[in-house]
């Protein structure tokens, strides 16, 4: 972890924190909620060691990555306009992605707006849903989940404080260490009524990783991430030009069972059944792992770091 150096790059208007390890083809790894560009550490060790540039930032509101203070300033095309000026700023005129959580919703965003500019993709957890013209996505998540999910909790401008009322690391470590694939709700009151079993670290994970997620989320707050999830109508609205796109690039999709994103209404069934692959042309493998939560890359480092080199070698 030593031999991983650290920056600071001026990009589309603001100070983005970014690791980078390795020399060679590189891999842009993104990250999701709550994580940072530290969710990757395995991958970044693993695929620099096998002849890559392994890069990792924190994305727009996370870590040491700066946060601009409105919601709006958190859609896709601020999100994906980052990298695409972070590539720039690193001379990178084509990478290899790697995505998980809200960094694979970016990573196909990437892949709408500038396919130009990814030789693949590797994402987990989240599918590429193409965007319905006849519904916009809160609505769609009020009527099928109720006021209490998760997503539309998160909408609540100020419910932050709700949620940093709660210890962060008790907060974190009841995220990572889930094993209820089951929608999450979260009550109005949700301080009062945060009452997770004692939590232990998992093989998988270790004191000081939790540390560190925890330091910097206590310094950060979430505001940052929440402000993804109040994008979600706002990207729909101006990704209308996009409707019916594509995804092109080649593309390996992977998915724990007891993911939380495999368990929505309809997903196993679209995966599955020939809709993903008409909406993504560009998919050559989907790999479902038994057994295996959300946080898939940290879950099954050693897996995960061989199904990337696997797939990248191939372009």
């Amino acid at each position: 972890m030593d031999k991983i150096q650290h920056s600071n790059i001026k990009v589309n208007g603001i100070n983005m924190h970014v690791a980078e390890i390795g020399e060679g083809p590189a891999v842009l790894f993104v990250h999701g909620f709550p994580e940072l560009w530290y969710t990757w550490r395995h991958q970044m060790l693993f695929i620099s060691s096998k002849g890559y540039r392994a890069i990792a930032p924190d994305l727009r509101g996370f870590g040491d990555t700066e946060a601009p203070p409105l919601p709006t300033s958190y859609t896709a095309l601020h999100i994906v306009g980052d990298l695409v000026g972070l590539l720039d700023s690193l001379g990178l005129d084509k990478v290899y992605l790697v995505g998980h959580d809200w960094g694979a919703i970016i990573s196909w965003y990437f892949c709408l707006f500038r396919p130009d500019r990814i030789k693949a993709l590797v994402n987990m957890s989240v599918v590429y849903t193409p965007r319905d013209p006849s519904v916009k996505p809160l609505d769609y998540y009020r009527k099928t989940f109720g006021d209490d999910f998760y997503v539309c909790r998160f909408q609540e401008i100020g419910w932050e404080e709700e949620y940093g009322k709660v210890d962060t690391k008790r907060q974190l470590a009841a995220s990572y260490f889930n094993r209820n694939p089951s929608a999450p709700k979260l009550p109005k009151d949700y301080a009062k009524c945060f009452n997770p079993h004692p939590y232990t670290i998992p093989s998988w994970f270790t004191k000081q990783d939790l540390d560190y997620f925890a330091s910097k989320f206590r310094a950060t707050g979430f505001r940052g991430g929440f402000n993804y999830y109040r994008c979600f109508d706002l990207n729909w609205e101006l990704c209308a030009a996009w409707t019916k796109y594509k995804i092109v690039v080649p593309v390996k999709f992977i998915v724990g069972d007891l993911d939380l994103t495999y368990h929505f209404p309809g997903t196993k069934e679209y995966i599955h059944g020939g809709g993903f692959k008409e909406a993504v042309p560009g998919l050559e493998e989907v790999v479902v792992m038994e057994g295996v939560g959300h946080f898939i890359n940290q879950e099954k480092s050693q897996e995960i770091n061989y199904h990337i080199y696997d797939f990248i070698t191939k372009f």
